[in-house]
């Protein structure tokens, strides 16, 4: 299932849409092109830095073509497609755009990650008693393809209990996520790091699971009642039809 309406970037033409074509299952390599776009028509500011407060080094047109060779994590904004962290490196300008204003066909990332701009997870701040690396050993270990009854429907106390926890402290994971600090949220970033928690939605109690790095994640049900299994964000999507809201540190409302 696609993302909300609101932030489905559709497609307008081949040219733009072959320039941002990845080969499946594989990291993007190439530039990508895409067009910028506002509700306002006033052109975006190209920021030094994937943040507002990054200086401003010029601006772009919206209805003006762009060439993305690179993105990054950064500052979360909300704009004409949605909310993301996602920010466009557009070198003609040798700065910044934030992604949510630019059409490059794809909801995902369609460019490699820029120079030193990879966030990787963390549990500074959040008081979690293990770190990110234990938890997926943890995950990993437990990894299972039969029925346990304790393992059915609870993926974000399972999550909990790969961070040291007995519970999570949020009612499900929908909860979860919307009481996640902003600070420690990527909303609409499918690039999760080993340790990060995905987070969707499907209208009631959602879900979520444990990256394990590499595009994979570990959760329960996707393959079998009580199951805890190997899967992927698309997986999650297309087999149960919930919408992606996006990854998290690994913040739990229990301590907190």
């Amino acid at each position: 299932m696609r993302m909300p309406s609101t932030f489905v970037k559709r497609t307008v033409g081949a040219v733009a849409l072959a320039a941002a074509v990845v080969l499946a299952g594989a990291t993007p390599a190439l530039a990508a092109s895409g067009t910028v776009h506002t509700d306002s028509g006033v052109a975006v500011t190209v920021r030094s830095t994937a943040s507002t407060s990054g200086k401003s080094v010029g601006t772009v047109a919206s209805g003006a073509a762009v060439t993305i060779d690179c993105q990054a994590n950064g500052e979360t904004v909300t704009g004409k497609y949605g909310t993301s962290d996602i920010w466009d490196h557009v070198p003609a300008k040798g700065g910044y755009v934030s992604d949510t204003y630019v059409y490059t066909g794809s909801d995902s990332r369609v460019a490699p990650d820029c120079a030193g701009t990879t966030v990787s997870c963390s549990t500074s701040g959040t008081g979690d008693s293990n770190s990110c690396a234990q938890a997926v050993a943890w995950a990993k270990a437990h990894v299972h393809t039969t029925d346990i009854e304790s393992y059915y429907g609870y993926c974000d106390r399972i999550n909990a209990l790969a961070y040291g926890f007995t519970a999570s402290g949020s009612t499900t994971a929908y909860v979860h996520w919307t009481q996640i600090p902003g600070s420690y949220k990527h909303p609409g970033d499918s690039q999760v790091p080993a340790g990060g928690l995905a987070f969707f939605s499907n209208g009631g109690s959602g879900h979520t699971m444990i990256s394990i790095g590499g595009g994979n994640f570990l959760s329960n049900d996707i393959h079998g009642r009580g199951t805890y299994t190997q899967t992927t964000i698309a997986q999650i999507k297309s087999t149960w039809g919930q919408t992606y809201l996006g990854w998290a540190q690994p913040w739990f409302k229990v301590n907190h």
